[in-house]
């Protein structure tokens, strides 16, 4: 199997900044990243990922909460990228990138920068942005619609990859002694020209070390499925039972052979929250220790976009009869919260707890046998090629996950003991380019 660790903020649980053993100001320190980078790639982990947003994506409702969040200050994931691929070898390097807040041009640059300076190990993570507050830090009032953002987005990677091959792989041949650079015959100006976008080219960067950076997509909608099968070579999803991610399995890789690829062209890597323990008492400990530290104003705020204010209500008594969805968007996640809450009879403390616990990815408590047990199901049942993990806290979780949980899987037969490539592509066992 193939995984990758996100290592954005200080980990997945709301309250990781209050953890008595992790850096409450890690998130600008690049020492703190590197230690995890380091440790991930002493693993052998295939990838590190740094999720991003343009903005704080977020408002102070319940008033007070957002000043108890950690999610308002951090590196530049790009600018991260680059000091972390001079100071490792071999794990791969993937940042977002918005295609609604960027131009083509930039972003094929910037990437092409990155896989050179890291050997053939960079990565982008395609996204459309979705929040107002985003929009509002580019001169917008509000966000692009739906169908306008995956359209724009479409074309901007189509751009992009034009760019990223404007050059044949020996096109500069650099002769002293002829005074010849490159070879005019191996440019290619891509002479885009589009709904969205005019973009000559060609790119100033030569074709890349592993042909051009890796592409990540993490979107679940019709469109989002689409642009994956279009052009992905990884997508992170986030599905929490397992028959639902077999059919989304099943149903992506389904769709390749309509744009000319094959279904091992792209991996599917699910997102998981592993809380490890040499004990389950010890994984149990853990997870009981940081759901002890959630600021109740936190924890509405969590749930505040699909049901509104419910500061109103007890927080331990049970969730109130929002059928109508008071106060919220009305989206499909609101409706799946309620019934969580109600066949499992929650409490409102109790259902914002299972939310922060990983920031809505799917949580697994026990031993590191106990969590190998369950991402080896969903390895086998044909609902992921991989993992990519989102530690509780950070840097404990990624030397939980390389100490413990990496040796359990090794034994299994399941991940690599050794890189087998010096490219993120190669490492991911994924063809060559075309």
């Amino acid at each position: 199997m193939r995984l990758g660790v996100s290592l954005r903020y200080l980990g997945y649980h709301t309250a990781a900044w209050r953890h008595p053993d992790v850096p409450a100001d890690g998130a600008l320190q690049f020492d703190y990243f590197l230690r995890s980078a380091r440790a991930a790639e002493a693993a052998k982990l295939d990838m590190l990922f740094f999720a991003d947003g343009l903005g704080i994506r977020a408002n102070d409702e319940p008033a007070g909460s957002l000043c108890r969040d950690m999610r308002n200050a951090e590196l530049e994931p790009l600018t991260l990228l680059a000091a972390l691929g001079a100071c490792t070898s071999r794990i791969g390097l993937v940042a977002t990138a918005s295609t609604t807040y960027n131009e083509p041009f930039h972003i094929a640059r910037k990437y092409a920068s990155i896989d050179h300076i890291s050997g053939g190990r960079g990565g982008w993570n395609v996204v459309t942005s979705w929040s107002e507050q985003e929009a509002w830090n580019f001169s917008r009032d509000a966000h692009l619609g739906y169908a306008e953002r995956y359209e724009r987005a479409d074309e901007f990677v189509d751009v992009v990859t034009k760019l990223w091959s404007s050059w044949e792989p020996d096109a500069f041949i650099r002769d002293k002694e002829s005074g010849v650079f490159y070879d005019a015959d191996k440019l290619h100006v891509p002479h885009h020209a589009g709904k969205h976008f005019k973009v000559r080219g060609p790119l100033n960067s030569a074709r890349t070390p592993q042909g051009r950076p890796i592409i990540v997509q993490a979107g679940a909608s019709e469109a989002g499925l689409e642009l994956a099968a279009r052009h992905a070579d990884v997508v992170y999803s986030n599905a929490h039972e397992l028959e639902k991610a077999q059919v989304f399995y099943a149903d992506l890789k389904a769709r390749l052979p309509n744009h000319g690829r094959s279904p091992d062209d792209l991996l599917i890597m699910p997102g998981i929250t592993p809380y490890i323990g040499r004990t389950r008492e010890e994984a149990q400990a853990k997870f009981d220790a940081l759901q002890a530290l959630i600021d109740p104003l936190s924890g509405l705020a969590m749930l505040y976009g699909n049901f509104g204010d419910l500061s109103k209500y007890d927080v331990d008594g049970p969730m109130p009869d929002l059928s109508d969805h008071e106060g919220s968007h009305v989206k499909s996640i609101a409706t799946n919260l309620l019934n969580v809450a109600k066949e499992k009879n929650l409490t409102i403390r109790q259902l914002y707890q299972m939310v922060a616990a990983g920031f809505g990815v799917r949580y697994v408590i026990g031993t590191a046998a106990d969590i190998a047990d369950d991402m080896q199901q969903w390895f086998e049942a044909g609902a992921a090629d991989g993992f990519n993990f989102c530690p509780a806290v950070n840097p404990q979780g990624v030397d939980d996950i390389a100490e413990l949980l990496v040796p359990e899987l090794q034994k299994r037969g399941l991940f690599r003991t050794e890189y087998e490539s010096s490219t993120l592509r190669g490492n991911l066992g994924l063809p060559a380019l075309r």
